[in-house]
């Protein structure tokens, strides 16, 4: 009889707006570069540098409303509010077309980021693993299924910290819409339900400091805020 030696965690899960249900989280992708005025802040080109992908542990999730330690190694540690698409099936090759029909639904995150060790690796061409995967670096509020709220293409993003605002911006904004994500990502890898995507940032990043608290919105969807131990 095979006898599994090491058991990892289990998956994290996700609060619905449904009662007492939730969502398993299998994966988690990123999209950088998805916001011009981002882009732009950032010090590149949204023409010459198109959206890139990277990766989360699903260890990172946070649920919206919790408090947590400040994250060890940072001292300029960022907020990027984000739409996040939640998958309920997956598969490789995916059209546009037929893309939307995998959503489960969306939710509003924090892609929390280390920036001074972002800026670091950057400048000499490494990974930004450990800029962005981090724990408690995805902060996620409720999942709310399609059948709620459709798919949203429209509506302000907004960021602020202590109630002063931050980032403020528009679905409208995105370079690559959520259909073209899914396909794109789809051809790299196969996506698999439980994978959710956090679709990219608009202007206006900048720093938390210890004691503070972070709140994401995003019309028509649950917020997702977190506070900081002093």
């Amino acid at each position: 009889m095979s006898v599994l030696e090491v058991r990892p965690p289990n998956a994290p899960t996700l609060r619905t707006s449904t009662a007492d249900h939730h969502i398993g989280v299998h994966r988690i992708f990123c999209v950088g570069q998805n916001y011009a005025d981002h882009v732009a802040e950032m010090g590149g080109d949204a023409k010459a540098d198109p959206p890139i992908f990277f990766m989360k542990p699903n260890s990172a999730v946070v649920q919206s409303g919790a408090t947590i330690p400040f994250p060890p190694a940072t001292e300029n540690l960022h907020h990027e509010v984000e739409l996040v698409v939640v998958l309920k099936t997956g598969g490789t090759d995916i059209t546009a077309d037929d893309a939307l029909s995998h959503v489960y639904g969306y939710a509003v995150g924090n892609d929390l980021t280390r920036r001074d060790i972002q800026t670091a690796v950057k400048s000499k061409g490494l990974p930004w693993d450990m800029a962005k995967g981090f724990d408690n670096s995805a902060v996620i509020g409720t999942v709310h299924p399609v059948a709620e709220v459709g798919h949203p293409t429209t509506g302000a993003v907004t960021c602020s910290v202590d109630g002063q605002s931050r980032q403020s911006g528009d679905l409208t904004q995105m370079i690559w819409s959520v259909p073209e994500i899914i396909a794109t990502l789809s051809t790299l890898v196969t996506l698999q339900a439980g994978d959710i995507i956090m679709t990219g940032t608009p202007a206006g990043v900048g720093p938390i400091a210890r004691g503070q608290t972070c709140l994401c919105e995003i019309a028509g969807l649950s917020n997702a805020s977190v506070t900081f131990e002093a």
